[in-house]
């Protein structure tokens, strides 16, 4: 077989191997020439023993992460997405999207619609309530069904609540004060009044009457009067334990308003006495205590209140049945005959 012919080599790399190759010179002519075996060719192997690699398709290359599409790209995409995605998908998904987003808003809002369900709850209890307490105040459940009169002493309490009987059976809240009114401007003696309803069913009237301080003698007959000139009634004799009054200038003067004031500011036990009254100015009110025939020299109206307490220690003091006259004009100097 013939040798295969040796690659060449390089000046240096032939030098190198040579170098190497070379034996010293003293062991060179030592050692002795080893016999050479010549080579034998490698055989080339026959078409059926040759190796043979796997077959592989070939395939595009997978894009990079950063690669933009191409505008082929773009298009197969679009093409791709229009052949698979119907109406319906994209119904669905736009569903579902607005139920995602609704269900976020609940979250981020359960705090404040909580709060405001609360506030809701509490203002429906209290218009509830409202609602069935004004029911029930103008309701036959509290209609009035008695009622009541305070403060009458000359008056009879039967005459009042007679006259009043109208408002029975009408709720507490409706009760007709302008009726009232004009069934109570029928009883003189009273002065003012005042209505209060105490649930379920009473009214209750508190009347203040009329404090008569004398007989005036008219062409009727003798009319009782209070303090401020209001007839409370005729009768055609003086009713006993009633003083008389002889005022210049009648009820509309301002003596007669001098002697119904003193005659309000006298002690229970001293007006009982008093059986004649005479005042021709505002500063002459004189009185006259019966039974003895004592009179009370008052002068003015003013300092009312400690001329009385004043004659009233000095009658007690000094009787009237001993005194024919008091005279308190000065309450600091007292005069006693």
């Amino acid at each position: 077989m013939r040798r295969p012919s040796p690659l060449p080599q390089s000046p240096a790399a032939s030098r190198g191997t040579a170098e190497k190759a070379a034996p010293p010179r003293a062991a060179r002519a030592v050692e002795a020439p080893v016999p050479r075996t010549p080579e034998r060719e490698p055989e080339e192997p026959t078409p059926d023993e040759r190796p043979t690699a796997p077959v592989i398709p070939l395939a595009s290359p997978a894009p990079r992460p950063d690669a933009k599409p191409t505008a082929e790209d773009t298009t197969t995409n679009q093409g791709t997405d229009a052949a698979d995605v119907g109406f319906l998908d994209v119904f669905k998904a736009a569903r579902a999207r607005r139920r995602a987003l609704r269900a976020e808003i609940r979250r981020f809002t359960a705090r404040q619609r909580r709060r405001r369900a609360v506030w809701l709850g509490v203002a429906a209890s209290v218009l509830l309530l409202a609602l069935g307490t004004l029911g029930a105040a103008y309701s036959p459940l509290f209609g009035v069904e008695k009622i009541t009169v305070v403060g009458a002493q000359q008056l009879a309490v039967a005459d009042i609540t007679d006259a009043l009987s109208g408002q029975l059976g009408t709720p507490l809240p409706l009760v007709d004060e302008s009726a009232i009114k004009a069934e109570l401007v029928a009883f003189p003696l009273i002065e003012t009044y005042a209505l209060e309803a105490r649930p379920p069913h009473e009214l209750v009237v508190r009347i203040v009457e009329r404090t008569p301080i004398g007989l005036i003698e008219t062409r009727a007959g003798y009319t009782l009067v209070d303090a401020a000139g209001v007839a409370l009634s005729t009768t055609a004799t003086p009713s006993p334990g009633t003083p008389l009054l002889t005022i210049t200038g009648g009820v509309d003067s301002e003596a007669f308003a001098a002697a119904g004031q003193v005659m309000r500011t006298l002690p229970a036990e001293i007006r009982a006495q008093v059986t004649a009254v005479a005042a021709s100015t505002p500063d002459d009110v004189t009185l006259e205590l019966g039974g003895t025939n004592t009179q009370v020299v008052w002068g003015s109206a003013e300092e009312s209140a400690k001329k009385a307490l004043v004659l009233q220690s000095t009658m007690a003091a000094r009787p009237p049945a001993d005194v024919s006259s008091y005279d308190v004009s000065s309450p600091d100097a007292v005069v006693v005959r």
